[in-house]
């Protein structure tokens, strides 16, 4: 006869749901003798939910979007919930929990995981109506309701937390500022020198920074809400002040319980996370293990899994964990690893950064240089992983250690997933490690979803994702398995299989695809390849609202962000050629709007500086010219150069420029897997680079020579000759081919040069299908160019003809007020935008 067991769990934060998992998943493999009965009880009144991923509830997710479990899930485990049951007692001797009420429910262990809570500064004033925390689903309601009667937002705190909050402040449309105590913004994980570089980007993307203000009061004031006035005399207006200044355990149960506690709070715990009662534990950002409270997900994870494996008779421990992180803060790449801060003695660092290109890099070695300790990345953390894992590992530094994290080094070291030992620590929110993930290679995981179901890797953070399936990938073709090559773990199929479905079934949205065959509610990854597939094939309009959610930030505006925050707009100059009364069109709107022009290597006129709100005027002077968008924002056709051919040049032997517009007028908007460069060049002489694009052409006597799949940029490759002495038509009807195969079979991001590399036979293989008809497709590559073709359209003149779409393009939701931190000086007669120490400073009002 089996005996019975009650878990109590308080608290249904994303640990205690963790435990709730944990204790499930391990309970299958123990003694059957016992039967857990596990109930949760959660203050709140919702179920576990992703806090890390908070701030993308203003960028359209909802809280179900952001929920970790629901009742069916806990139904299915057999688990009882209790929500908006908050625990207001604990009699240890009687072993019974109080809700607040009056319930009472038995336990024989009783797992503590409320979490923490805001901390927010003692400043008089702080509890006025919107004085806010960012915190929980109803913390981000109360934002987005004041951010509704609001024009100016102010985060107190340039923390992790801190510069999240701010993003959604942004994203509201507010005018943003954060006030940080410290010299510097996130100072526990990263340097001085990184702090300064953030602190440019994050201006850069129009919030204003203010650092080493000491808030003093909070008053009202008559230009805005309310005023800050800091210790130094100085104040800052604004309608909206959100506190991310720290946390605090949530701890007080157990101070009324008589649980022992920190002398500034957190419940102690020993490596089994047992408080001082053997029969509770605590877990999370409310426990204390060895005078320290982890404020990341990553320790409370670990904490559960020991608990829930110490209560089923384990003897697991927890002894500290790594507190490395990389995110992206309002779309800036920072990393930090181990000791940041060069605290070790004796221990030395070097520095790499980039200005220029807001980049910075640090490592900190050993004193003997042979072990990487820690490390600061901000603007690129291309190498974090690598660096991880030196760090993680004791792997033993390469004998220059700044090739790690120097650009250009030419023996930078490649520590690829065969190199790592099985003990390396592959995801540190879910403890997973290399030798993990090849037991579940072995028990038969046979893709990256089915490893992170096994392991929970990848599930967290996800800053490890890439890593996971660099393993993942490298196990499976070191057993002779095909590697899986699903677009992500929301479609198990390729992006030229999700194509052919498209194309095939007719869908038309994502979400028709998501329903038919995908799951989930899709990611950064399947979202924008579904928008480019649906583009290739219907060619509709990108701003249609069903399509919206799939856009990067340049579609969405169908102008290129710029560093500042203002953007450039390239009309359409084909071939380079351009009648004087247009010259001049661009020269008065330039003119009138204040922008500065710039001839492009693809011979037309890039304008920068423009406002989000000066759009639709300038695209509306422009398209009343006769000119239209050029497409510089998109994955799609940019230009075809050329030269002046055999029309001007007495050395040209065939109407280049005549080509050239036939060409680029012809596939001007198709979208496709990556941009598209083409060039038409009049002789051999090569004035137009065209064997340096994407598709060159080349006049000869005879007529037109073909070059496919080069391009410039950072991996130069030059262009593969693919047919010679074409006439006109045969020379359309081989780029019409060419095309719509590469739209259809490349894959994401993918140009087309990489496309050939990898197409398997290469050329030949790619000669056999568009000039012999080796697979019998060429006349739906022809009939489906011929539909993009005969479906173009100016996406600046469709939008400035839909007032509902022209609502989009303010700066501010409930203003028309510019972005006042766009600030230009003038440099060579035009302007440019301000450095840091050129603008204008932040105004700042005498305090009374």
């Amino acid at each position: 006869m089996s005996s019975l067991k009650q878990i109590l769990v308080v608290g249904n934060g994303m640990v205690g749901h963790h435990f709730v998992e944990q204790l499930v998943q391990l309970k299958e493999n123990t003694d059957k003798s016992v039967t857990y009965k596990i109930t949760v009880l959660s203050a709140e009144p919702r179920l576990a939910y992703d806090r890390v991923h908070l701030s993308e509830y203003f960028s359209g997710k909802t809280a179900d979007d952001l929920a970790l479990t629901n009742l069916d899930i806990y139904a299915q485990w057999g688990v009882e919930v209790k929500t908006s049951a908050k625990v207001i007692a604990i009699d240890k001797v009687q072993r019974f929990v109080t809700i607040e009420g009056g319930e009472t429910l038995a336990y024989d262990k009783l797992v503590i995981a409320t979490g923490s809570y805001p901390f927010v500064p003692p400043i008089k004033g702080n509890d006025q109506e919107h004085c806010l925390v960012y915190r929980t689903i109803e913390d981000l309601e109360a934002i987005q309701a004041s951010a509704q009667v609001s024009n100016v937002g102010v985060v107190i705190g340039g923390g992790l937390l801190g510069l999240e909050a701010a993003n959604a402040l942004k994203q509201l449309g507010l005018e943003t500022h954060v006030v940080e105590f410290a010299p510097q913004l996130m100072a526990v994980q990263i340097d001085q020198g990184g702090g300064a570089v953030l602190k440019d980007k994050i201006e850069e993307l129009g919030v204003k920074v203010h650092t080493q203000k000491a808030t003093t009061e909070i008053v009202k004031s008559d230009q805005s809400r309310y005023k800050l006035v800091f210790s130094d005399d100085t104040a800052l207006e604004t309608d909206l002040i959100l506190f991310s200044a720290g946390i605090r355990p949530h701890d007080e149960l157990a101070k009324v319980s008589d649980l022992a506690m920190g002398e500034r709070g957190g419940i102690v715990i020993n490596n089994q996370c047992l408080t001082s009662d053997e029969n509770i534990y605590a877990i999370g950002e409310c426990a204390l293990w060895n005078n320290f409270i982890f404020g990341l997900v990553a320790p409370g994870y670990q904490m559960a899994k020991v608990a829930a494996s110490h209560i089923l008779g384990d003897v697991n421990s927890f002894t500290g964990a790594d507190m490395s992180t990389k995110l992206k803060l309002m779309g800036v790449d920072v990393g930090s690893i181990g000791d940041a801060h060069g605290k070790t003695p004796l221990s030395q660092s070097y520095t790499f950064e980039n200005q220029p290109e807001g980049i910075y890099k640090k490592i900190v070695v050993s004193e003997d240089k042979t072990q990487l300790l820690g490390a600061v990345l901000v603007g690129d953390t291309s190498d974090y992983d690598t660096l991880l894992q030196y760090m993680l590992n004791g792997l033993t530094l390469p004998e220059a250690p700044e090739s790690l994290i120097l650009p250009m080094a030419t023996d930078k070291p490649a520590l690829g997933a065969d190199a790592l030992p099985d003990s390396a620590i592959i995801c540190s929110c879910h403890n997973v490690s290399k030798g993990d993930i090849v037991q579940a290679v072995e028990q038969g995981a046979c893709d990256v979803n089915a490893i992170k179901q096994c392991t929970k890797a990848s599930t967290g953070c996800g800053g490890c994702a890439a890593l996971v399936k660099n393993v993942t990938d490298s196990e499976l073709a070191a057993r002779g398995v095909e590697v899986n090559t699903d677009l992500c773990e929301h479609f198990a199929y390729s992006r030229t299989e999700l194509y052919h479905i498209v194309k095939a079934e007719k869908i038309t949205t994502f979400d028709q695809l998501l329903e038919k065959h995908g799951k989930g509610l899709g990611c950064e990854i399947c979202k924008p390849t579904a928008g480019s597939i649906l583009a290739s094939v219907w060619n509709d309009y990108v701003l249609k609202d069903q399509h919206l959610p799939l856009q990067d930030t340049n579609d969405l505006f169908l102008a290129n962000m710029q560093k500042d925050g203002t953007y450039s707009v390239v009309p359409r100059i084909p071939g380079g050629e351009i009648t004087p009364d247009k010259l001049i069109t661009i020269g008065e709107v330039a003119k009138k709007y204040n922008l500065y022009t710039k001839i492009t290597g693809g011979q037309r006129i890039d304008l920068f500086g423009a406002r989000v709100e000066q759009l639709p005027d300038i695209w509306r002077e422009l398209i009343d010219a006769g000119l239209e968008t050029g497409h510089a924002y998109g994955k799609s056709l940019r230009t075809v150069k050329s030269c002046v051919g055999s029309t001007w040049c007495r050395y040209g032997v065939q109407d280049s420029v005549s080509m050239a517009l036939l060409v680029e007028n012809r596939y001007k908007g198709l979208r496709s897997p990556h941009k598209i460069k083409m060039a038409v060049s009049g002789c051999t002489r090569e004035c137009a680079e065209a064997q340096s694009k994407d598709i060159g052409v080349i006049a000869t006597d005879k007529g037109w020579n073909l070059y496919v799949c080069g391009n410039g940029g950072m991996k130069p490759r030059h262009a593969d000759l693919f047919a010679t002495d074409l006439d006109d038509v045969s020379l359309i009807q081989y780029i019409d081919r060419i095309l719509m195969f590469y739209v259809a079979t490349a894959d994401r991001l993918q140009r087309t040069s990489v496309w050939l590399e990898n197409l398997e036979g290469g050329l030949d293989y790619l000669k056999q299908v568009v000039i012999d008809d080796h697979l019998g497709i060429n006349a739906e590559l022809e009939s489906q160019m011929a539909h993009i073709v005969g479906s173009y359209q100016c996406e600046w003149k469709t939008t400035i003809e839909d007032p509902e779409k022209l609502k989009r393009f303010k700066h501010y939701v409930n203003s028309d007020k510019s972005d006042d931190n766009i600030v230009f000086v003038t440099e060579r007669e035009q302007i440019r935008p301000a450095r840091f120490d050129e603008k204008i400073r932040v105004k700042t009002i005498e305090a009374i």
